[in-house]
């Protein structure tokens, strides 16, 4: 029987960047590659998010202004890109391997996007590399279609999803949980329904730990029908804008901890991949394509790589919501 996984790319889609910039756009090709020699049959292409659907979380006017090419030269450096047909592309497609990823999770348990996580982005402007909130609109998109009401953002980039926690600051049918550095980008925080704040140098164990709680306390408020899981590989020790200090092999735990707290509950989830600058484009593409690995071995069955590292703190576990 063929796995109901369904897993969305939009490399194709390039954002052109000038070649000294500091985007690893690379990343999402060389992701979908290694995915693609182990599960080309789960890959599919996105639609592209619509006007309407980005309006669910973003003002009108400003959806309008990207799509025009009127930003600021202003508004387009708090973005971090230059303005393109294909930028406007690349986004919106983006938005909608999200949304491809949360059906899917409503429909088999798991979806997921080689790309997504644009958690910076707010109601009315973008910033830090961060055009349209992919994880906000789905979200939204979920509650329009009928699909989902109690939704659940888990958000482990290593920078504080501000836009996010924005975005549905008054709105009790969206719990956002973001695990981050304290004292890294943004440095103007907004408030998440929970924030966990982390010192640098944090490593693998008390991360866990921290982890471990947190899912514990959001799964017991949220009574989530579905969660969206930003795993960014930027808490690595390499990542140049990271510095959390976390292995490969702890991050590793963190997705099986997201994971088996999910499954355990009953939630079905949607994967993001969101941050990572690491040095070397391959460390990155390891922590995202293990998080892939990860989801499939859990939610499809299917076995690609051997994990020697398992989660050094007990599974989250609780009975499913009512």
């Amino acid at each position: 029987m063929p796995s109901a996984v369904r897993i969305f790319s939009t490399d194709h889609f390039v954002l052109p960047l000038p070649t000294d910039h500091r985007f690893p756009m690379a990343k999402y090709a060389l992701l979908r590659r290694r995915v693609a020699a182990v599960a080309a049959d789960l890959l599919a292409e996105p639609d592209a998010a619509t006007p309407a659907q980005l309006a669910l979380a973003h003002d009108p006017g400003y959806v309008s202004a990207v799509m025009a090419g009127t930003l600021s030269e202003a508004a387009l450096r708090r973005i971090g890109f230059p303005w393109s047909k294909a930028m406007v592309e690349r986004s919106r497609r983006s938005v909608g391997a999200t949304i491809g990823a949360c059906r899917s999770a409503l429909a088999g348990g798991c979806g997921i996007n080689l790309a997504g996580g644009t958690h910076h982005a707010h109601r009315g402007f973008g910033q830090g590399f961060c055009v349209f909130n992919d994880a906000a609109v789905a979200a939204r998109a979920m509650q329009a279609e009928g699909r989902a009401k109690h939704i659940l953002i888990v958000d482990l980039d290593v920078h504080q999803g501000d836009g996010t926690a924005a975005i549905f600051a008054d709105d009790p049918d969206i719990f956002t949980l973001s695990l981050h550095g304290k004292d890294n980008y943004p440095f103007r925080k907004r408030a998440s329904r929970l924030d966990i704040e982390l010192a640098d140098g944090t490593g693998d164990d008390a991360y866990l730990a921290a982890l471990s709680i947190a899912l514990r306390r959001a799964l017991a408020a949220g009574h989530p029908d579905l969660a969206i899981y930003l795993a960014g590989a930027d808490p690595y020790h390499g990542d140049r804008l990271g510095r959390l200090a976390l292995s490969k092999g702890g991050l590793a735990a963190r997705d099986s901890q997201v994971f088996d707290a999910m499954r355990s509950s009953g939630v079905p989830v949607a994967v993001v991949m969101a941050g990572g600058y690491a040095v070397a484009v391959d460390d990155i593409v390891d922590i995202h394509f293990a998080t892939v690995a990860l989801a499939l071995e859990r939610y499809a069955r299917i076995r690609v790589l051997d994990f020697s590292v398992k989660p050094r703190v007990r599974p989250v576990r609780h009975a499913p919501h009512a």
